[in-house]
């Protein structure tokens, strides 16, 4: 079996242990029953108890196995999804049914754009490398590495991934009539996945054609600087933030002002990983002159005009 086939066939059995117990504990196997009560009151809980067996041991544990972090990547596009529906779907859930229904239109749409992007990036392979950031790290901290991926890699997106998901288990918990705050959301959100798309797509069209330029022998392009890159030097980290702030409004629309924590939380984290992205520019030769005039004329994350090197503010002339 090659090892694409394998990969696919492991990201596909994974996540059944999770799946086969709540169709159980729907069914009401008995089985089940001595936790069916626990299970019927605490489904926030429970998604937890899942997702830390599930998903931060096995995935851990098939890490170590094949020395790859690779799955977890693919399952950030994933997880939303089953987060979703299992919050519906919940014995304890209640909520209006077209808020719902916009919610589940909306996450699968950004779901299937966000993996999308991820196998044309990867050229369709599954599990061919992790992302160099975990790559990195394993190399920092070396012997070590084995354990402190547990809480580096996987732990830390249950953080991540429950916290940015919060949104949808309120929106299956509260039953209240939409109202305008819901266009809003809505907006915000198809906003985000427009921007991510045409971001990423852009990126993904520039990154091709240096790919054949160095086959070819050519000098590579240094720099993208077209389209929404122009305006902004990671315009796919803004789309993807304005997509969980979206998801963040439909919450507090319905009370819950710690709705937004999530989207916090993955802000924060992509304000670091914007600081390391630039910094793995900046050692490629080729591009580093012209890299860091793109840093002084161009806005980090909100897409805005090009400063003239006259108008540059000092700490970016820095």
């Amino acid at each position: 079996m090659g090892t694409n086939l394998k990969n696919a066939l492991i990201a596909f059995l994974t996540p059944l242990p999770s799946i086969l117990f709540y169709t159980s504990f729907l069914n009401n196997h008995p089985l089940l029953s001595p936790i069916s009560s626990w299970c019927n009151h605490h489904p926030l809980l429970l998604a937890n108890v899942l997702f830390f067996l599930n998903i931060d041991v096995l995935f851990w544990a098939i890490s170590l196995i094949q020395s790859s972090n690779w799955m977890i990547d693919v399952y950030w596009t994933v997880i939303p999804v089953m987060l979703l529906h299992y919050f519906q779907t919940h014995p304890a859930s209640q909520f209006d049914l077209w808020r719902s229904r916009v919610a589940v239109a909306l996450t699968w749409v950004w779901a299937v754009r966000l993996t999308h992007n991820y196998f044309r990036r990867e050229k369709w392979q599954w599990g061919a490398r992790e992302d160099w950031r975990f790559t990195d790290m394993a190399q920092q901290y070396g012997k070590n590495w084995w354990w402190i991926s547990f809480f580096a890699v996987y732990l830390i997106q249950q953080v991540f991934l429950i916290g940015v998901c919060l949104p949808i288990y309120i929106i299956h918990t509260v039953n209240k009539p939409c109202n305008i705050w819901d266009i809003v959301a809505i907006f915000v959100c198809l906003s985000g996945i427009i921007i991510a798309y045409f971001a990423d797509t852009q990126l993904h069209t520039f990154v091709t054609k240096n790919e054949k330029l160095k086959e070819e022998g050519k000098p590579m392009v240094a720099n993208l600087d077209e389209g929404l890159w122009y305006y902004s030097r990671h315009p796919n980290y803004f789309g993807e933030q304005l997509w969980w702030w979206g998801l963040g409004i439909f919450g507090w629309n319905l009370g819950f002002t710690w709705s937004f924590v999530g989207a916090l939380v993955n802000s924060l984290c992509l304000a670091y990983v914007t600081i390391l992205v630039e910094r793995k520019m900046l050692k490629l030769e080729y591009r580093v002159e012209a890299y860091k005039m793109y840093q002084k004329r161009t806005s980090v994350w909100v897409p805005w005009f090009k400063w003239s090197l006259n108008q540059v503010p000092k700490e970016k002339a820095g």
